[in-house]
C-alpha cells in the first residue's frame, strides 16, 4: 500500500513510523536530514551525480533509464537491510528531495513487497519549510533557565531533568572558548531540524528545564523567537565549590590535544592576565590539568561570566541529588499554579 501523505500529518504521526527512510544521496543526508530517518538512498553521491550531469547536459532519456538501473540494484539492497527489522506490513515512511523520482522510485517497489509506505509530499524540501515556520512560531512559552558559572554542574542537571531541552547537545558545543573538544558541529539545518523534534515531542504547558546560552552556540544560531523567550523566562542560578567545578571540567579538558589547546589560549588572550595565561600554558606542559582547570575558571570564565540582573532563584549544587530535589519542586509548583 502506497500513501502520500503531507508534511503536517506525517510529522505529528512521525513516531509511529517503524521506520522512516531518506532516500537522497549520503552528502544530502550528511548535511541535514529528519531527525529519526536512516539514509537508504536511491542514488549514491557518485551515481547522483552523474545522473544529473546526464540530464542536463547529454541526454533526459539516458539519464531516466540510467538512474532506474542504479536505484534498482541499490534498493536490491536496501530491501534485504529493511527485511532484518521491518516485518511485511510494516508502516514505513519515506522521502527525497522534493517528492520526486527518488523516494518514488523505493516507495513503490516496498509497496509491491507489502510494506505500508507513506511517502511525504514535496519530500525534504517542504520538511524544511515546516521546521523553519514550526521554529518561529511554536507555543511553549513556560521554561526554567538554569544559569550559573562554568563548571557548576548545569549540563548534568539538565541531562536528569524533564521535561528539557539540551541547547548544548544539540550543538556539540560547551558554550565557550573551548566548546569544540566533543568534534565538529552539525550544520545549521541540522541543529534546527534536531530542534523542532524535540520540541515538538514536549508538551506546550509543560515547563521546561534548558540551560542559558548565548544566541550564538559555537557556529549555529538559536532560533529568535527561542533566544528571546528564554531572555524573560523565569531565571535559577546555579552555585557549586570551586574544588567540584574544577573536577567537572576536567572530564572535559582530558582528551584535550595541543594544537587545540594553544589556539584557545590565543582566543582568550584579550580576556585573560598575562601572568595568568602563562601560568596556565605552564601547567598545561607539566601536564598539570587540575591547575590548568582552576586558572581559566578563576581567572577567565569568571571573570568574563555575565550574572543576569534578574535572578528568580539560587540553587547550590554541592550536592547533586538535593539540588535535583529543589529544581524539581520549584517545577511542580509552577506547573500546579498553571
Amino acid at each position: 500500500m502506497l500513501n502520500e501523505v503531507n508534511i503536517n500529518n506525517f510529522y505529528k504521526d512521525i513516531d509511529n513510523y517503524e521506520l522512516i527512510i531518506d532516500a537522497r544521496s549520503p552528502k544530502e543526508f550528511e548535511e541535514s536530514h529528519l531527525p529519526t530517518a536512516k539514509n537508504l538512498y536511491a542514488l549514491s553521491d557518485a551515481e547522483h551525480h552523474e545522473i544529473g550531469e546526464m540530464y542536463v547536459q547529454h541526454s533526459k532519456q539516458d539519464a531516466k533509464v540510467f538512474g532506474a538501473s542504479y536505484i534498482c540494484q541499490n534498493v536490491a539492497n536496501h530491501l534485504k537491510e529493511i527485511n532484518k527489522t521491518c516485518s511485511i506490513g510494516s508502516k514505513i515512511g519515506i522521502y527525497c528531495a522534493r517528492g520526486g523520482l527518488r523516494s518514488t522510485s523505493l516507495a513503490t517497489i516496498l509497496s509491491i513487497t507489502g510494506y505500508r509506505v507513506y511517502k511525504v509530499e514535496r519530500g525534504y524540501k517542504e520538511y524544511r519549510q515546516y521546521v523553519l515556520n514550526y521554529i518561529e512560531n511554536f507555543k511553549h512559552n513556560n521554561f526554567i533557565v538554569l544559569g550559573g558559572n562554568t563548571g557548576c554542574g548545569k549540563s548534568e542537571l539538565i541531562q536528569k531533568l524533564s521535561p528539557s531541552l539540551d541547547l548544548e547537545a544539540l550543538a556539540n558545543h560547551f558554550g565557550s572558548t573551548f566548546g569544540l573538544m566533543n568534534g565538529a558541529q552539525p550544520s545549521q539545518k541540522a541543529f534546527q531540524n534536531e530542534l523542532a523534534y524535540k520540541l515538538q515531542c514536549i508538551d506546550e504547558n509543560s515547563w521546561i528545564f534548558v540551560e542559558g546560552e548565548s544566541k550564538k552556540i559555537g557556529s549555529v544560531t538559536q532560533p529568535s523567537l527561542l533566544y528571546t523567550r528564554l531572555q524573560s523566562s523565569l531565571r535559577v542560578e546555579i552555585t557549586a565549590p570551586l574544588e567540584q567545578r574544577v573536577e567537572r571540567i576536567l572530564k572535559d579538558y582530558i582528551n584535550i590535544d595541543d594544537e587545540y589547546f594553544f589556539a584557545s589560549m590565543e582566543r582568550i588572550t584579550p580576556y585573560i592576565a598575562k601572568n595568568s595565561k602563562l601560568e596556565a600554558i605552564k601547567s598545561y606542559e607539566n601536564r598539570d590539568l587540575s591547575k590548568v582547570a582552576e586558572i581559566l575558571l578563576v581567572e577567565y570564565y569568571d571573570k568574563v561570566y555575565r550574572k543576569p540582573k534578574k535572578v528568580d532563584y539560587t540553587i547550590d549544587n554541592a550536592n547533586e541529588s538535593e539540588a535535583l530535589y529543589e529544581l524539581h519542586d520549584l517545577q511542580s509548583k509552577l506547573s500546579r499554579q498553571g
